[in-house]
């Protein structure tokens, strides 16, 4: 592909740029806003258009994807990775229904790809200049979008409840020592009348380091997870697990408070430490022996809706490996299953009364440059346009000390963002 750099208004070409997107059948967009650390390498990624597409469901979707992947070296790839793919990896099954419909795992390779910088934009395709002038010419996207249908709880409170105190049951008899129970928010007869705007809103009502639009024909990704699941860095591994959230408190000195509680509880310290000691353990099966460690524990960030609770494990790679088996070493991303994590997700299977599917999985994409990067599917909505079906998850960890009340809180209050641009109310 040629590459031509043009000077423009960054904001609105991107309005521009999705407008004109809409004609393809597949896009992709990452956008970091502006959260940047010493592992970050896409500001705003733009990806339209297929030149080769690769769709799997569960089998042999790893391997699959490596051959794949090994036919477009030094190409941009980006996709998604369901959390039903933990089926193939270990002895599971899922037995609910999948309303949705998404393949188990979708890559591809662009046949545009467009990085929008600070008042500048660098175009990768076979006509760079062509595609500048036909994205200039394009109107602005309209931003205003309705949305049409009743968002519904999977899971009532009572039911929350009981799969709560079953799960914490099994916590006593030692089966597990956490789980990380998620509910299903949906809506039937769902129309969304303008994805891509959808997609802004929530982005701007909840900025993340990992906001990502997927557009697969009729089937729409709009995320704005925070969390980092696996990243490769030349020959390092970077996994970020986010475990331990609390609310934004309505003024200064009260979310200062919340902001000190999370940092000093218990029971999220446990959490936390929990899922860094399953993390450290995944990444040894693709590290270089003695090369993992923790490079930050226990760390605080704020987000527009939320607090967090973020640790960095790392390690050196081993050569010999793939990056797509350095990848199934490590999925799910462990904060969103438990620990032991086998005997986790079997527990989450059972006691859950929806299938997650994309939610819990990973969006990301193999950089030109040997580089990977994927998030974890979380505050993220799956809306098949076709059936007329929409979908998102929240879920909250259950330890020895959790309290039922509070996780189900935990679970409204991640749900707040999307709530709020699809304009619910629960």
């Amino acid at each position: 592909m040629a590459r031509a750099i043009f000077e423009t208004t960054t904001t609105d070409f991107l309005l521009k740029a999705l407008n004109w997107s809409k004609r393809f059948e597949t896009v992709c967009l990452f956008q970091s806003n502006g959260f940047q650390n010493q592992y970050s390498k896409v500001g705003s990624l733009l990806a339209v258009g297929a030149k080769e597409e690769f769709s799997a469901n569960v089998g042999s979707a790893f391997a699959d994807l490596e051959k794949f992947k090994s036919r477009f070296p030094n190409q941009w790839i980006p996709g998604f990775l369901s959390y039903d793919l933990k089926n193939e990896i270990e002895d599971l099954s899922t037995e609910h229904p999948n309303p949705l419909e998404f393949p188990d795992a979708y890559f591809f390779v662009p046949e545009i790809l467009i990085e929008l910088l600070e008042n500048q934009v660098i175009i990768h395709s076979e006509s760079p200049d062509t595609v500048f002038e036909a994205i200039q010419l394009a109107d602005n996207l309209d931003i205003s979008y309705l949305f049409s249908g009743k968002i519904k709880p999977r899971m009532d409170k009572s039911r929350y409840f009981e799969a709560f105190e079953s799960i914490k049951d099994h916590i006593k008899k030692g089966d597990i020592y956490e789980a990380n129970l998620c509910q299903e928010f949906y809506g039937e007869n769902a129309d969304v009348s303008s994805p891509e705007a959808l997609y802004l809103n929530l982005n701007k009502l909840s900025p993340t380091p990992f906001s990502s639009f997927i557009k697969v024909r009729d089937k729409y990704i709009i995320s704005a997870s925070p969390e980092r699941f696996l990243a490769k860095r030349g020959n390092k591994l970077i996994s970020q697990p986010i475990k331990g959230t609390a609310a934004r408190g309505k003024n200064k000195e009260e979310d200062q408070q919340l902001k000190d509680n999370l940092a000093t509880n218990p029971k999220e310290i446990a959490e936390n430490v929990m899922i860094v000691d399953l993390v450290r353990n995944d990444l040894t099966r693709s590290a270089i022996p003695g090369t993992v460690e923790v490079t930050e524990k226990l760390g605080i960030y704020t987000f527009e809706h939320v607090h967090q609770m973020i640790s960095t494990v790392s390690c050196q790679m081993d050569p010999s490996l793939k990056d797509t088996e350095v990848i199934k070493n490590t999925f799910p991303a462990g904060s969103m299953t438990g620990a032991p994590k086998i005997s986790a997700m079997k527990l989450c299977d059972r006691y859950e009364n929806s299938r997650r599917g994309i939610y819990s999985g990973a969006i990301g994409y193999f950089s030109s440059d040997g580089d990977f990067d994927f998030n974890v599917v979380i505050r993220t909505i799956l809306y098949n346009h076709s059936k007329q079906y929409l979908s998102f998850h929240t879920g909250s960890a259950i330890t020895i000390d959790a309290h039922a009340a509070h996780e189900f809180a935990e679970c409204y209050t991640k749900a707040s963002a999307i709530l709020k641009a699809l304009e619910q109310k629960l």
